[in-house]
């Protein structure tokens, strides 16, 4: 028998809907994915704008989820649970699809699963065919860069992660000061593209430290400083710095991959051909994926990275953590509260760098 679960995303600045079906032998089907970008929006400030976010989750998630159902064809008293994403994020839009979600679980006495982010990135390959237990995670994102051990549902081991900034921050952080405009990454690929990489030496952050944490602070000042001394930039300027700062990310992330491919060995010894999951927004990057696809060939693990839509924040992977828990008998009490900090692996100690991101990692 098959169950239909409704998932609901609104962590930061997309407004998501989504349902998904879950076979008993585990195969699942994506019904319906429906995202809203607020990108137009957040744009004049240069990021997201937390107050902004949260009205406009307000003004669209009915109509979203609406249009996820309708495009389903799936009517509500045939759902089998409700989904809602209630962390890490901005609390305000956490708590508006937390809200919406548990409405539909009261109105229509089915279970509600409160779901953590993160734990949608890490379960999203199971959606879209065989992914066995075990594989390693890198998820790659505006506000997220780590390395989880996927064991199974519930049970994450971070193997590393950021002691400073995210790594899609860094990309955003560059675009803006080279006046490329928001969201940064794809700006900064299409100027890297015509660059000339080797122009500039920028750091490589943490490259040969017998751990898989990352940093890319250093990075982003050794950009900055590099750009302030130029003066006025031309356009092949531009280019030379986006492809620069590119080839360094590559090679710090080879490196990091490097460190975080023996310790899930040392982890799972008799793992054969376990899969490298790539996830978040960075991951659509060509550069970076010719890394994955070379790194994850040589030391002897199978490439798996979902298709860009189901790479960046949707309501489909809430949906489907939400499907791989019901199916082990869990649910959540309706009381459950947002937490705009919530890690996905509990266990690990936290990780010191600027304090900021230690209660993301």
């Amino acid at each position: 028998m098959k169950t239909l679960i409704l998932g609901i995303e609104t962590s930061c600045d997309e407004t998501a809907a989504a349902v998904v079906s879950r076979s008993a032998d585990g195969h699942g089907e994506l019904l319906s994915n429906v995202v809203l970008s607020q990108l137009k929006e957040h744009a004049p400030f240069g990021g997201v704008v937390p107050e902004i976010a949260a009205r406009a989750h307000v003004t669209h998630l009915d109509r979203l989820i609406a249009q996820a159902m309708r495009e389903a064809q799936v009517p509500f008293d045939q759902l089998s649970a409700v989904a809602a994403t209630a962390g890490p994020g901005l609390l305000g839009g956490l708590i508006v699809g937390l809200m919406a979600g548990k409405a539909i679980a009261m109105a229509h006495d089915i279970p509600f699963l409160a779901i953590n982010h993160l734990e949608g990135h890490a379960l999203t390959p199971r959606l879209l065919g065989d992914c066995e237990f075990p594989y390693l995670l890198l998820l790659i994102s505006g506000g997220h860069t780590q390395f989880q051990m996927v064991s199974g549902v519930g049970h994450y081991k971070r193997l590393g992660t950021t002691i400073d900034d995210a790594l899609g921050e860094a990309f955003d952080k560059t675009a803006k000061l080279l006046g490329l405009g928001y969201p940064g990454g794809p700006r900064v690929e299409a100027y890297a593209k015509r660059g000339n990489a080797k122009r500039f030496n920028f750091p490589r952050p943490l490259k040969g430290r017998d751990d898989c944490n990352f940093s890319f602070s250093g990075l982003k000042t050794a950009v900055r400083e590099t750009v302030y001394s130029m003066g006025e930039l031309t356009d092949a300027d531009v280019a030379d710095v986006c492809a620069s700062f590119e080839l360094a990310v590559a090679e710090t992330l080879e490196d990091r991959l490097k460190r975080a491919f023996a310790a899930f060995r040392l982890a799972h010894p008799d793992a054969i051909s376990p899969a490298l999951v790539v996830a978040g927004g960075v991951a659509a990057n060509a550069r970076l994926r010719q890394v994955f696809e070379t790194s994850a060939a040589h030391h002897g693990f199978v490439l798996a990275v979902p298709p860009f839509h189901l790479c960046t924040d949707n309501a489909a992977m809430i949906a489907w953590a939400g499907a791989e828990r019901l199916a082990l008998g869990h649910s959540d009490d309706i009381s459950f509260a947002a937490r705009p900090r919530w890690p996905l692996d509990t266990v690990s100690a936290t990780v010191y760098g600027s304090g900021r991101l230690g209660a993301k990692a």
